[in-house]
């Protein structure tokens, strides 16, 4: 088949414009309506004869991308560079061109489209998670924003329709890309207030990343669709006809929560020990009123009918969210004793709420509403956008930047108050450190102690929606705590406050820094058996300086944080060299069958390999027993090794697992009296289980305790030995590897 008839082939099975163009006739001028019609002509024509992985003509992509912009009502100019977003990229079309055909403003939209379109945010081989790639893009990203916010909604588009179509990709290409949207778009989409983008997205990915559990939650909410389809017409029903008693105007229409929310919600709940069925919002009724006042008619109207639960309740008119997404939210407990979420708002803020900052976006206006004047609502929504990028100048390194996007925008909102009144909206889980940084950076430096409504808290304590933040300074600028930047004592959440505080540390003297470099890097070597001058090459190689001095300096105001330490330098660890035990050991950890995948092999025994006590979080490896399944070992394991048989060596990785894992830990310590109280009650307070103990005098006015512990990863043992190492008279505290246990002892 020739060219010509391979693109007549194509144009023939090409889709029908006539859906998008009778959707943007119901709110666009003619004219508009003409400059879409255009674009898809063109579109279809430049994209002649290619097709898509699917199968399907590409004219389709764009299409629907074009149908997805005009679903949230942008301008004529938005919907058209959706059509063309491709052209410019795949078909060579100059941007020139599309300038004098379609005029400057599409031009410039495609533009920059095709510039976030070359946007690699992980790299082919690179694992999900990674931070330096996706750096400078994120960079280009916000600024494309700052510049016209239609780029990254013409982006949200064309990504949402590519996760539609992600089966045709390959396995590795879907993963990448599920992750991707998760991590970066999803949660852009909601920064953006458009839920609609947001809730589809997040299911997509949420299929690809897990599909096992996608499929479980899509079963179950399956298996009783019918049902709750008929008592959500019953509840609307009666609701309904209350409303219309109590004579408030109200539309009232049932709902069902999304797949990924169900599965976050389920997450949460089994952390409390409770099930799937005692979510109390899969179900919710959503009724749109006229005004506000009807909004807490409304609500009036609901508690009369039902009672509602404890707890349940929250006002999102009074104290919108960041998005400023406004509605009612209660949950009651309705007819059949089965809780029943109900979301009141009034019809602004529903638009809100579905289409976010496009609902009130006037391009023709330049940001102004219809009489001119300046759209505030929309400057009150992007005014993160500002904060943001004013942050970026304030970031030493690209990295850091990405960070603090992902922790400190991308995350769920808490809204605190100052003493006098003034709202500021923070992180979930910030703390008053780093509410003393969002106000003033000098505010943070000088921080000594917080109170929260009236009464003294620690630093680490974590600010709630509607807590009134005082924080009290001290009269001289000593200036912030090195222990702020320590992750596992929790003063800090935000890489906002993370980064002014390097800042300060990397204002004092040089000197000083690397002297505590030194003190740093010596003690974190000393827990894995390392010294400085055996591996100095190797540190710094891993770390990326060229010089120690560099390193060390770096390490002395933040810069690298310690915490991170054990983790990269681990390699590095002497396999060759047998870790000095005392003569006699403690209790023997119990045997704990873990949640560990087998690579290539269907399901197998599982057994901790008494000899290192692997946690989650260690690198692993599987020996296959003659008699007892598979032993999971560390992969530094001395018995792993010296193992002679390497056939026998399997790839495991660590699974799903709520379960505790033993631990032997050394303490070394000044002998003192109420030394193992103070161990156990911050091992207690850290939720640790401490199932053996045993002491040993040193000679020297030490004392040496052993420990087994019982913890749930390698996270919360690192964070445990740190507090550990803060208890007074305590010198060292390290992980206890006994790698000389005969082999015997794990069933050889």
């Amino acid at each position: 088949m020739d060219t010509a008839t391979h693109k007549r082939a194509a144009a023939r099975t090409a889709p029908s414009v006539r859906p998008l163009i009778d959707r943007v006739s119901e709110y666009l001028p003619p004219d508009s309506v003409r400059l879409v019609e255009e674009a898809y002509a063109f579109a279809a024509e430049a994209h002649a004869g290619q097709m898509r992985l699917t199968g399907d003509p590409y004219i389709v992509h764009p299409l629907d991308a074009a149908m997805t912009v005009a679903g949230l009502q942008l301008d004529g100019a938005a919907v058209a560079a959706a059509l063309l977003h491709d052209v410019q990229e795949d078909c060579g079309v100059p941007n020139q061109a599309l300038a004098k055909r379609f005029g400057p403003e599409v031009a410039k939209l495609v533009d920059g489209a095709t510039k976030l379109e070359k946007i690699a945010w992980l790299a082919p081989g690179e694992r999900p998670g990674d931070k330096a790639l996706q750096a400078e893009n994120l960079r280009k990203m916000f600024l494309a924003m700052a510049e016209d916010i239609r780029v990254v909604i013409i982006k949200l588009a064309d990504r949402l329709h590519n996760m539609r179509t992600l089966d045709a990709k390959p396995p590795e290409k879907r993963l990448r890309t599920a992750q991707e949207t998760m991590e970066i778009y999803a949660p852009l989409a909601n920064r953006l207030g458009i839920w609609q983008l947001k809730w589809e997205l997040e299911d997509l990915a949420f299929r690809y990343l897990d599909p096992e559990r996608y499929r479980q939650i899509a079963k179950l909410i399956q298996s009783k669709r019918a049902v709750r389809e008929r008592y959500v017409a019953q509840v609307e029903r009666i609701l309904s006809e209350e409303l219309e008693k109590q004579g408030v105007e109200a539309e009232v229409k049932g709902r069902a929560k999304h797949i990924y929310s169900i599965a976050q919600k389920a997450d949460k709940y089994a952390a409390e020990h409770k099930g799937f069925e005692q979510i109390y919002d899969l179900l919710a009724l959503r009724v749109v009123v006229n005004t506000v006042s009807d909004c807490y008619n409304a609500l009036g109207v609901v508690h009369g009918l039902w009672h509602p639960m404890p707890g349940q309740f929250d006002d999102y008119i009074a104290s919108p969210k960041e998005s400023l997404y406004q509605s009612l939210h209660t949950t009651v407990m309705s007819i059949g004793a089965r809780p029943l979420e109900v979301q009141i708002r009034t019809h602004d803020m529903h638009q809100l709420a579905e289409y976010g900052v496009a609902a009130h976006w006037r391009y023709k206006e330049g940001g102004r509403d219809g009489s001119g004047r300046r759209d505030i609502r929309y400057e009150e929504r992007m005014s993160w956008l500002r904060q943001l990028l004013e942050w970026q100048r304030d970031m030493s390194q690209a990295e850091e930047f990405v960070e603090s996007v992902k922790t400190d925008l991308f995350r769920d909102q808490v809204f605190v108050y100052t003493p006098k009144g003034e709202i500021k909206e923070m992180p979930a889980g910030a703390t008053p450190i780093d509410f003393a940084y969002r106000v003033h950076t000098e505010l943070g430096h000088k921080c000594v102690g917080a109170k929260v409504n009236a009464r003294l808290v620690p630093l680490n304590y974590q600010l709630k929606t509607g807590d009134v933040v005082e924080i009290v300074g001290g009269k001289s600028s000593r200036g912030p705590s090195r222990d702020w930047l320590n992750p596992n004592l929790g003063y800090v959440k935000t890489n906002h406050s993370r980064e002014k505080i390097r800042q300060w540390f990397k204002r004092q003297e040089r000197e000083e820094n690397i002297e505590r470099g030194r003190e740093i890097i010596d003690k974190e070597l000393r827990r894995i058996g390392l010294s400085l001058g055996e591996c100095q090459d190797e540190v710094l190689k891993i770390f990326k300086y060229e010089t120690l001095d560099d390193f060390l300096a770096a390490l002395g105001y933040g810069g690298v944080t310690s915490a991170h330490i054990p983790a990269r330098l681990a390699p590095l660890i002497h396999k060759d060299e047998e870790p000095e035990l005392p003569a006699t050991q403690g209790p023997q950890p119990r045997i704990y069958s873990s949640t560990v995948q087998v690579l290539g092999t269907g399901d197998l025994l599982t057994q901790i390999a008494r000899c290192c006590n692997p946690v989650p979080g260690d690198r692993i490896i599987g020996y296959v027993t003659r008699s007892r399944g598979v032993t999971i070992h560390r992969e530094d394991c001395y018995n792993v090794l010296h193992e002679d048989e390497k056939e026998r060596l399997v790839d495991v990785e660590w699974g799903r697992s709520g379960q505790m894992y033993p631990v032997a830990v050394h303490i070394e310590a000044w002998d003192r009296v109420g030394l193992l109280r103070d161990v156990s009650t911050m091992i207690a307070d850290e939720k640790v289980n401490m199932v053996g103990v045993r002491t040993q005098e040193n000679g020297d006015r030490t004392v040496s305790v052993f420990l087994t512990l019982e913890t749930t990863g390698i996270q919360q043992l690192t964070r445990l030995m740190t507090k550990l190492e803060a208890v007074r008279g305590i010198i060292a505290v390290t992980r206890q590897i006994d790698s000389r246990r005969a082999a015997a002892a794990d069933g050889r």
